[in-house]
């Protein structure tokens, strides 16, 4: 077994290229590994940070006519973007997605989608095949149960895939908070998408901007 280890082994926005897959109405209506709503919110955190880090991103639905349109928090990230429609299962298979892909030139190809046993697995297992550098976002996808999702994901480790979750990602790509390029957009991002930490985050500002009252004489 070969271990994912070292500092080349870390992901890096000028070598990533996220795959966004599925995140569509039928899909979630079905989703009973994970709160939908956490889903929908570290999707749309996901695609912000993407942005914020110059990553291309690849927007996939399949047969949107039937399924409904990718979530319009997504979509609104990147607007008069095409969402590539498919109608192939396997989105590895559909000859639009990869040739995207392949033209950004990056090799750390990042996936999430819905469900993590079909639509995730399948292109995350055949492209590891064909030497790219899979990680899967794992709690931007989900499964039709938690055994689904679960399974899949064991499924995936074993063909040699990275799994991550949305915020470990974003601190990968970021690395240093001295990357003032992205730190503070990155930080608007997190502020709309992490809950109580971004509350501690807004706080702690509210403190830093309140001026110490002096001790009487």
């Amino acid at each position: 077994m070969t271990f994912r280890n070292g500092l080349d082994s870390l992901l890096r926005p000028e070598d990533s290229v996220l795959v966004l897959i599925d995140h569509q109405p039928y899909q979630l209506a079905n989703l009973n590994s994970h709160d939908p709503h956490m889903v929908v919110n570290n999707t749309t955190a996901l695609a912000k940070c993407a942005k914020v880090f110059g990553v291309p991103t690849i927007l996939t639905t399949v047969i949107a006519a039937r399924g409904g349109d990718l979530f319009p928090h997504v979509s609104e990230v990147f607007p008069n973007q095409e969402v590539i429609d498919r109608t192939t299962i396997n989105t590895w298979e559909d000859p639009k997605v990869v040739e995207a892909v392949k033209a950004t030139g990056r090799k750390q190809l990042v996936i999430a989608g819905l469900w993590t046993e079909i639509c995730v697995a399948m292109p995350a297992l055949q492209a590891a095949g064909e030497g790219w550098d899979v990680t899967v976002i794992t709690d931007a996808s989900g499964g039709t149960s938690v055994e689904a999702h679960e399974v899949a994901i064991q499924r995936m480790i074993a063909g040699g895939i990275n799994m991550m979750t949305w915020l470990a990602l974003a601190s990968e790509w970021q690395r240093d908070w001295a990357r003032a390029e992205t730190a503070i957009a990155l930080n608007d991002a997190l502020r709309d998408h992490l809950g109580g930490s971004a509350i501690a985050y807004l706080w702690e500002q509210q403190l830093l901007n309140t001026e110490v009252p002096s001790v009487a004489a």
